[in-house]
């Protein structure tokens, strides 16, 4: 199958099958007939409240109104913004001030943050929803064209101010049509929908679901953290396919009862977000034999992925570190060192060019200047990843060439956190570095010269330095542990020897 434009291609489905189900969490489920329509309705709503081309912000979790806001947004010509609703205020704050959104659709009730412009409550949408449209109303839509922004994806920045990766409908299809025509994916299946929509991950299965006629299956917070539930669940959600990082499947695995036995359905499992551990692939091809198991790779800004390969017995043996796959057909992919070409081979900077590359980052042409620019005629991201290229074309990863770490599959700047650390009265001065188990982060350490304090323990002062940060940045980027030291290591130039640390916590 080939999609040019997403919303025609969601919409084949409305007219083919409109009762089939394009999202179901247990015994509530909508169709395509209902995602179109509802989509419909909001999308000249925003026509007739919005100028043309002005960003969206999206507020929720997993729930059926999500992609149906996100369609209405692409009919109607607009960018959208997805906000995971367990996000900090603060954050929120800072995105608002770099996006400058028209208006905020509140799925889950909106924060007490005071926002500029007005917010669209769910009882709102509902009404919305709910009001029926002319045809003539539905023709004057406007949708989106080829190099418009489509979503814009929020990542760590470095200076403590989130980064917006803008990426084009043009840039969706590129990724959309190399996962519905490189990967074993069937018309009508079903697909988990395990990630938040803020994390770019979830746009592996949203897009090429909706767009193959698939149904979506929430895997809600709630579920996840109670893992008893989750494996009561899993069998019950009849899925096909696995959308999730490494780490969620290390988590599962850890069940033993998690196999082809009781969850007979699964047929494939993709996995990006951060490296899989042959350990992970060795365990998982065990427990499920008759599956599928594909190792993607890409960035954000490249949109989702830009490689994979199938995990076979066989490429186990064959390397020490699995290989992050073969690069999609229409994207080219070489190896830099100091803007030159390395020869086949040799470890350098992997560099992404091609159709699924982001004009940048949103209001921000410094960050943007830095990281992209023309190769050769074609817009390039440089990753800031090592690697290097097999004889057989084979990418290799050879881990991070700067302070940018993954951890459980989100990207996380570390001088984000140190900015964030910094500005909490009990700290003087601090640094994190990541500890890596098996080429993996498995956590956060902060190196931390601390200021006069109240507390008669330390346990005490890293309860409140959390507290403090969790109103500052998003969960995942709270380090897991806490070291005071009187001075943090210099290099020669002046500079905190990060390095150092790194080599420190992982000797």
């Amino acid at each position: 199958m080939s999609v040019t434009n997403i919303i025609q291609a969601v919409d084949s489905w409305r007219e083919k099958t409109p009762n089939a189900l394009c999202y179901q969490d247990g015994e509530v489920g909508y169709t395509y007939r209902q995602l179109g329509d509802f989509s419909e309705r909001l999308a000249v709503y925003f026509e007739e409240v919005l100028a043309p081309s002005v960003p969206i912000m999206v507020y929720g979790d997993l729930e059926f109104e999500m992609p149906a806001v996100f369609l209405a947004a692409m009919r109607s010509g607009h960018g959208y913004i997805p906000i995971e609703a367990d996000t900090p205020k603060e954050r929120i704050q800072l995105i608002l001030e770099v996006a400058k959104p028209a208006l905020i659709i509140a799925v889950e009730e909106w924060p007490a943050i005071a926002a500029a412009v007005p917010v669209v409550s769910a009882a709102q949408l509902q009404e919305v929803f709910t009001a029926p449209v002319s045809e003539a109303a539905v023709a004057r839509l406007v949708p989106l064209q080829p190099k418009e922004t489509c979503y814009i994806i929020f990542t760590s920045g470095t200076t403590g101010v989130p980064k917006g990766v803008q990426i084009s409908h043009e840039n969706l299809v590129s990724f959309v049509n190399w996962e519905l025509q490189d990967f074993p994916i069937e018309n009508g299946m079903r697909f988990m929908c395990q990630a938040p929509f803020s994390f770019d991950l979830s746009v592996m299965d949203l897009y090429p679901a909706l767009c193959s006629g698939g149904t979506l299956v929430p895997m809600k917070k709630a579920v996840i953290e109670n893992f008893k539930e989750l494996f009561i669940r899993l069998p019950e959600m009849q899925l096909d396919v696995w959308v999730s990082t490494p780490s969620f499947m290390d988590i599962c695995l850890m069940e033993r009862t998690f196999d082809a036995k009781r969850v007979p359905t699964l047929k494939l499992f993709m996995f990006c977000g951060e490296e899989l551990t042959k350990q992970t692939a060795k365990t998982l091809l065990e427990r499920f034999p008759q599956a599928q198991i594909f190792n993607t790779y890409g960035p954000t800004e490249t949109t989702v992925a830009i490689s994979g390969v199938q995990v076979t017995p066989g490429l186990l043996a064959a390397n020490d570190r699995l290989p992050i796959g073969y690069v999609k057909e229409d994207t080219r992919v070489v190896i830099m060192e100091d803007n030159q070409l390395l020869p086949q081979g040799e470890v350098g900077e992997i560099v992404i060019a091609g159709p699924s590359v982001s004009k940048g980052y949103m209001n921000n042409p410094e960050k943007t200047a830095a990281a992209f620019f023309l190769l050769d005629g074609q817009p390039a991201y440089r990753t800031g990843d090592a690697g290097r290229i097999a004889p057989d074309g084979l990418l290799l990863y050879d881990g991070r060439i700067d302070f940018q770490v993954k951890l459980h599959g989100f990207r996380i700047e570390l001088e984000d956190i140190d900015h964030h650390l910094n500005e909490i009265p009990y700290v003087r001065q601090a640094t994190v570095v990541p500890k890596y188990k098996d080429h993996k982060v498995q956590q956060l350490v902060a190196f931390i010269v601390k200021e006069a304090d109240p507390f008669d323990k330390e346990f005490q002062l890293t309860k409140a330095i959390k507290e403090e940060l969790a109103g500052r940045v998003m969960p995942y980027m709270i380090p897991q542990r806490f070291v005071y030291v009187a001075q943090l290591p210099r290099t020669a130039n002046g500079k905190i020897d990060r390095k150092g640390l790194i080599n420190e916590v992982n000797s």
